[in-house]
């Protein structure tokens, strides 16, 4: 996935205005439209040295638009949406608490990158795929239900977070990272239901795809499985760890050992 650009403050407020005053105008008839277009033609033809052109008109249209609809300043917005993007920022606003695995090893605000790109796969919580967008990461939610993907993302939209949310309704076998990876996180379910010798090429192709330092989460898998034993010996090299959930379920938990300085310099 190409990294994607983040947008200016002033650039989203533009288009919240824009799509303010469309919405307005196709709300009311023709003929209130009509009278506002008259409306302006005569507040321009009292300004002196006028010169009416289309252009023109179309802007004090919109100006008479965002008077009446009370719209914000742009600081005022600014100062909205900035404590807005405090609060999703924040993992108890999701439903997590600071001490979740995947908050603390991926979601960390301090060292995320913007645009870092994460996948969770099989059917993620909602709320992790919400919460690493609204920290900067680009999220590739897999997951083959689309009845499910569309509900991310209507959460997405109605948090202002659609554009960092990118859902694919596939299986994770059927999927070929098209950029690197800077963390996975996946359910154990999603890997279960592939075969072996399938599960060992798809784990190996993510591996590729991910990042020194990068992450790999695998959850939630029953205490006592043998999951764990092979996702061990298919993870060597990394550095590993197992935790367990409150439910008294564990998490595997992968990263990508970063070359060392004297390796590198050879």
């Amino acid at each position: 996935m190409a990294p994607r650009t983040a947008r200016s403050l002033r650039y989203e407020y533009e288009l919240y205005l824009e799509q303010e005053i469309e919405n307005y105008k196709e709300s009311i008839p023709r003929a209130a439209i009509l009278a506002i277009g008259d409306e302006a033609a005569a507040r321009m033809a009292s300004e002196p040295q006028f010169v009416l052109t289309e252009l023109l008109l179309l802007e004090e249209v919109d100006r008479i638009i965002f008077r009446r609809l009370r719209l914000p300043t742009y600081n005022t917005w600014r100062r909205k949406r900035l404590k807005l993007h405090a609060e999703l920022r924040r993992p108890e606003h999701w439903g997590l608490s600071a001490n979740d695995v995947v908050v603390r090893t991926i979601g960390n605000a301090s060292e995320i990158a913007a645009g870092n790109h994460v996948l969770l796969a099989g059917e993620p919580a909602q709320r992790s795929v919400l919460f690493l967008a609204a920290n900067g990461c680009d999220v590739t939610a897999l997951q083959p239900e689309v009845d499910t993907l569309r509900r991310v993302m209507e959460a997405a939209q109605e948090a202002g977070l659609a554009e960092r949310v990118h859902p694919v309704a596939t299986e994770l076998g059927q999927w070929i990272p098209d950029g690197p990876l800077h963390a996975v996180v996946c359910s154990h379910a999603a890997l279960s239901n592939l075969p072996a010798h399938e599960r060992a090429r798809v784990i190996a192709l993510l591996q590729c795809a991910t990042l020194d330092g990068g992450v790999h989460l695998v959850e939630t898998i029953a205490a006592g499985s043998r999951a764990i034993e092979e996702l061990r010996a298919t993870y060597r090299g990394w550095e590993i760890s197992v935790e367990r959930t409150p439910e008294n379920a564990q998490v595997f938990l992968a990263r990508k050992e970063q070359p060392s300085a004297s390796s590198v310099s050879h």
